[in-house]
């Protein structure tokens, strides 16, 4: 379902001017951004790099493959890996195979849909009986969300989840909250975690996680989350949410009225 007031040409603009373009202020601590032409390289967010940018401002040919091939020179001085992110209406049309090229590995596509705040924060957050919701900062819990993960993940670590989220509340604790659902037994195990962004001078807030314990999917928990953090999103007056959708929760966001813009993958360089 499409909300009849959000055109997707004009949220794209939106999502591509303001979000694409914004970087974290403060930066978390040992976190650094730096430019190379049109693109911008952060380091110390994450378990790696991260390169992003609006536009590649017409770059093409040899001058765009020396442009990439820069931040692999750059990571693996380094020994570090780095994901460039790739959207499926980024030009030229051919930037994936130069990706490919230099040593970047496609990872999973997942979809940029955006909602309308206000009619998802209309909705009450109900989750299913014995599990409650709490908004969480201490860093036990932060553990426990990286727990999770490795259930959901198996064979993965996600300690740096835990360490990032530690660094950004303490960066600018405004600028994030986190919410986990959890059993409401005296066990309290995490059985799902999502936290939204709230992008200073954006309209937007942006939601990440979500991941649900295998043993507690289909119960409406992830609709719940969705719910609950619009209204965090309609308290503070932002008026967009925004989500890289899996293939798995795509279809419960649309259905919940978001709109599918593009497509964004993760090219990955590992030294």
């Amino acid at each position: 379902m499409t909300t009849p007031d959000l055109h997707a040409t004009d949220l794209l603009a939106a999502y591509d001017s303001q979000l694409r373009a914004h970087l974290p202020d403060p930066l978390p601590a040992g976190a650094t951004v730096e430019r190379d032409g049109p693109l911008v390289r952060l380091r110390g967010l994450d378990e790696g790099g991260f390169i992003t940018y609006p536009d590649l401002g017409g770059l093409d040919g040899a001058e765009l493959d020396a442009l990439i091939a820069r931040q692999t020179a750059y990571f693996a001085e380094r020994g570090e890996s780095v994901e460039w992110k790739l959207h499926g209406h980024d030009r030229p049309a051919d930037l994936a195979d130069r990706l490919r090229a230099a040593g970047f590995v496609p990872e999973a596509t997942e979809t940029v849909v955006v909602g309308a705040v206000a009619p998802l924060a209309a909705a009450v957050p109900v989750v299913p009986e014995g599990v409650r919701l709490r908004e969480v900062t201490a860093r036990a819990d932060l553990d426990r969300i990286a727990r999770l993960g490795e259930i959901i993940y198996p064979g993965t670590s996600r300690q740096w989840w835990a360490d990032a989220m530690e660094r950004e509340i303490a960066a600018d604790p405004q600028s994030v909250t986190i919410v986990v659902a959890e059993t409401d037994d005296e066990a309290r195990t995490v059985v799902c975690a999502a936290w939204i962004r709230y992008v200073a001078g954006t309209a937007f807030g942006t939601l990440w996680g979500g991941g649900t314990h295998p043993e507690h999917r289909r119960r409406g928990i992830y609709k719940a989350l969705v719910a609950y953090r619009a209204r965090l999103a309609d308290q503070r007056g932002f008026t967009l949410l925004q989500v890289d959708a899996s293939d798995s929760s795509r279809p419960i966001l649309e259905r919940l009225g978001f709109t599918p813009l593009t497509t964004t993958t993760p090219y990955v360089f590992r030294p």
